[in-house]
């Protein structure tokens, strides 16, 4: 009886551990790229590079600071003539000054950090769509890794049941030895296949959790999501067209060119001279006026500007206005050929997909069918059979790869257009 209480308890105790860990649902892309977006660390250290430049833009538009002064003068040191008081001829001056910027300089100053600010949220926005990339590449790398388990472990059990039915023939003596054992030798390259592929998807697995900064164990992580391909595409100029108005690196390009030109005006602008205005106050005043003890003054400094300290200045960001242009201008160009390279590779994905799909598929399961359904009965030979069945499998993992490769050159095509435009 004790014997069995405890090997209840043990049962009891192994139901609950396994009912602690359900396993999760598979994850699609969507809650994928959500996760992404809350947690990669990456991108997070990428959104404080733009708060730093909005907090620029506080620092550009501050004001100068007055300036308050307080001076002294006329306190007698020594005595003259055997009459001393040092406080009788003291007056006291406090002052105020405050220089006053011409030239819309603090207006310039905010505009160019807002454009700085505008062109950190573009770098940011393609960093972002230069993680999605690699996150999706590893999304499709994961499916596809489960498509070519599912492949290998359907030919394993496949090929179990035409192994049995060979063991059964020579049973019967309808086969010789040799050749059930050619069948059973023949079994280890599936077995193999099948272990390759489970190595393959837990590595897809680990890569994907690793992007996503997460810690599920693999055996409870899954995705899910279509592993197939769209015959429809749309032409070429619609997507340069989507791109050059969406690529946030082109967009950061021009917005640099825009920034240049305002900080040549702030070179330009910060050239002119300053006033300084100020003002003070003077009790006990030494001056013409024997009334005058109580005095108020006012000035004006202005810099003498016989030397432009300036000008190599502006001459500088005249210079960097000039190659922001060309820096727009390859970038554009370079947007164009990336969206043009990534047609012509998904389309060429398409062209020979498209004859797979409606023709190669169906066939390889004919004729492995049709032979093995020979071979079982008599009619055809053994090499026949293991080479329609190296033949089968050829067909189904090329079109298994080449879908990958549609999916991969949809994801490329996605990022030369800077957002998701092939599903």
């Amino acid at each position: 009886m004790r014997k069995n209480h405890l090997r209840y308890l043990t049962m009891s105790l192994l139901l609950c551990l396994g009912r602690s860990a359900p396993a999760q649902e598979p994850w699609t892309w969507e809650k994928v790229r959500l996760r992404f977006e809350q947690s990669n660390l990456i991108l997070q250290a990428g959104k404080l590079s733009v708060d730093e430049s909005k907090a620029q833009e506080i620092t550009a538009y501050l004001r100068p600071n007055p300036t308050f002064t307080l001076s002294a003068d006329g306190t007698q040191i020594a005595p003259d003539k055997g009459i001393w008081r040092p406080l009788t001829g003291t007056f006291e001056s406090p002052g105020i000054s405050y220089l006053h910027e011409r030239q819309r300089k603090r207006e310039l100053r905010l505009e160019s950090a807002e454009k700085g600010t505008l062109i950190a949220e573009s770098n940011h926005a393609d960093l972002e769509r230069t993680l999605l990339f690699n996150l999706r590449s590893s999304f499709v790398s994961t499916l596809q890794a489960k498509v070519v388990l599912q492949l290998a472990q359907d030919d394993l059990a496949y090929y179990d049941h035409v192994l049995q039915i060979s063991r059964d023939r020579f049973d019967a003596g309808d086969i010789a030895q040799i050749d059930l054992d050619r069948l059973e030798l023949q079994r280890v390259q599936y077995e193999s296949d099948v272990q390759t592929a489970e190595v393959n998807l837990r590595t897809s697995k680990i890569q994907l959790l690793t992007l996503l900064n997460d810690r599920t164990p693999v055996e409870q992580f899954d995705v899910t999501g279509p592993f197939d391909f769209n015959d429809q595409l749309m032409p070429r100029d619609e997507f340069r067209k989507i791109a050059l108005d969406t690529r946030p690196d082109l967009k950061a390009a021009a917005e640099a060119l825009d920034k240049a030109q305002t900080d040549h005006q702030l070179a330009v602008a910060n050239g002119s001279t300053d006033p300084t205005l100020s003002t003070w106050y003077t009790h006990n005043s030494s001056n013409n006026n024997p009334f005058g003890i109580n005095t108020l003054g006012v000035g004006v400094g202005i810099p003498i500007r016989i030397f432009d300290r300036n000008q190599g200045e502006k001459l500088r960001t005249q210079l960097d206005v000039t190659r922001n242009e060309r820096l727009r201008d390859a970038a554009e160009a370079g947007v164009l050929g990336d969206v043009d390279s990534g047609y012509a590779t998904l389309d060429s994905t398409l062209i020979l997909l498209r004859p797979y799909k409606a023709k190669y598929l169906q066939q390889s399961v004919q004729v492995r069918d049709t032979i093995a359904f020979a071979y079982q009965h008599g009619g055809a030979s053994l090499l026949d059979f293991l080479n329609v069945q190296s033949e089968y499998r050829s067909v189904q993992l090329g079109y298994i790869n080449l879908v990958g490769a549609y999916l991969s050159a949809a994801n490329q095509l996605n990022l030369a257009v800077g957002r998701e435009v092939v599903q």
